[in-house]
């Protein structure tokens, strides 16, 4: 029932606008806040769209500048070679000098 009622509101409209628009008569005989309607809302809708694109354009900036800081966090871990093994951290064990003998067991 809701989408009925915007389906007869969209007609009413688009009646009215195509009287307003094709009868300079209806257009006198409206009241003067009634004519300047379409310049009202013609106004309010540039204004809507120029802060539109200025949003837009200054969401774009800021994606652009995040995506240049992700590259260069990760350029150097592009250029660097995968280890497959982990580097020694551990020192080798210690391996006893001199002859057999004098060595402890």
């Amino acid at each position: 029932m809701n989408t009925w009622g915007k389906v007869a509101a969209g007609v009413i409209l688009g009646v009215a606008g195509t009287i307003y628009a094709t009868s300079e008569e209806a257009r006198k005989n409206l009241p003067k806040t009634a004519r300047d309607l379409p310049t009202n809302v013609r106004r309010r809708y540039e204004n809507a769209v120029s802060a539109a694109r200025e949003a837009s354009s200054s969401r774009k900036e800021e994606i652009l500048r995040e995506l240049e800081q992700h590259d260069r966090a990760h350029s150097g871990q592009a250029a660097r070679p995968e280890q497959t093994t982990p580097p020694e951290t551990a020192p080798p064990a210690e391996t006893p000098v001199g002859p057999p003998e004098t060595r402890e067991n």
